[in-house]
């Protein structure tokens, strides 16, 4: 019994070790999230786009599966290229990124992950909760898409509305 007992959990570790060293790295803790998050902001005024702050960590599943999500999902992948520049912003204990959350409103509030959508002079202009693009184990195609069609810079357009 023993014997059985050690051999479980040595495969316990053996697996979580394993999983832990081949979960994509999508956050950067070292980053320095202000003069990226200011490239990001250039880049977007450049291409006429908005930014998309992805706040998170590699800690996170959620954070995760939305990357791989959004990666596989032809249709929000295209929207998201098309029409937004993202930027991962790490929430970890080895960066917490203080200054830049309060300057965002506290996002952290929500959880993880929080997106944090800015216009192309790096105006805050949403902040969405990631708990209302879900559906059960992963995220819901429809919802997440409407979401990110809502506020690209042409749904926003002034022109829209005359």
């Amino acid at each position: 019994m023993k014997k059985y007992l050690l051999l479980v959990i040595f495969s316990v570790l053996i697996i979580n070790s394993y999983t832990q060293t081949t979960a994509p790295k999508i956050y950067e803790p070292t980053a320095n999230a202000e003069s990226d998050i200011a490239a990001a902001i250039k880049q977007a005024k450049a291409e006429n786009k908005h930014v998309l702050l992805q706040a998170g960590g590699n800690w996170c599943s959620w954070c995760i599966e939305f990357n791989k999500f959004s990666q596989a999902t032809g249709s929000i992948d295209s929207l998201l290229n098309k029409c937004f520049i993202v930027y991962h912003l790490n929430y970890s204990k080895e960066n917490e990124n203080k200054a830049i959350f309060a300057k965002y409103g506290y996002p952290q509030r929500f959880g993880f992950p929080v997106f944090i959508i800015l216009d192309e002079n790096g105006n805050r202009i949403h902040t969405q909760n990631s708990e209302y693009l879900e559906q059960g184990r992963g995220y819901n195609k429809q919802k997440v898409y409407e979401f990110l069609l809502q506020w690209t810079p042409q749904a926003l357009s002034a022109s829209l509305y005359k």
